[in-house]
């Protein structure tokens, strides 16, 4: 296997290395979150081992930033941030496993193993459809037949989300929790004000709706039935 080992301590990161070099592995270390990024979302590797504190980028944003580049690498978090809900947060922000430091290394190789195991994902969609509304999740650009509609990012994070369940009724609580990440309700309109923008820029100007209310449940992206 080819395994990214991002961490910014030489002597862990050489530790690390050694082992999986030692156990038939080919093994990179970077030690910067912004390097690793870039180099994690453009080479192929099979396993990432990921530290939670990096500089540049730490590596909870790491691992946001690589799944909404629908980056699917398995990940495993190595850190020795390890209460329960900074295992949680690291699981909900893509990593795949969790190991915290101190650690045996035989573990932590039989973990990285275990995920190189698993089958590889599908090909990832990068360009949402609906109708003759097409979103395209790569260079983050929104179009309507041929017009090229203006989104701002949490927007486009709306519609996406939105796109994803096309056909199906997303309530409002379910949009504040993965578009805003609001795990409680802030009691303010941010979903129907956002919704009302969408709206605006790619219905009103438009014959044919698809963005749909559905009275006392949510909202639906879907083409006329």
């Amino acid at each position: 296997m080819r395994i990214l080992v991002i961490e910014d301590d030489h002597t862990t990161a050489g530790y690390v290395e050694r082992g999986f070099c030692e156990a038939g592995h080919v093994c990179d270390v970077i030690a910067d979150g912004r390097d690793a990024l870039f180099h994690a979302s453009k080479e192929d590797y099979n396993v990432l081992v990921v530290d939670r504190m990096l500089p540049g980028l730490d590596g909870l944003s790491l691992m946001k930033a690589l799944r909404a580049a629908q980056v699917k690498t398995p990940a495993i978090f190595l850190t020795s941030v390890g209460g329960v809900d900074d295992r949680v947060e690291g699981l909900e922000a893509g990593g795949d496993d969790y190991l915290v430091k101190p650690f045996a290394f035989s573990e932590l190789l039989a973990r990285v193993n275990a995920l190189g195991r698993r089958p590889p994902s599908q090909a990832q969609v990068t360009v949402l459809r609906c109708a003759d509304l097409e979103l395209d999740l790569v260079k983050r650009q929104a179009r309507r037949g041929s017009q090229t509609i203006e989104l701002q990012p949490r927007e486009f994070t709306l519609l996406e989300v939105l796109m994803r369940g096309e056909g199906r009724v997303l309530t409002r609580t379910m949009l504040l929790e993965r578009v805003w990440e609001f795990h409680f309700d802030p009691k303010t309109s941010v979903v129907e004000t956002h919704i009302s923008r969408l709206r605006a820029k790619i219905d009103k100007p438009f014959d044919v709706q698809l963005v749909h209310t559905v009275r006392n449940t949510g909202y639906s992206v879907h083409a006329p039935r």
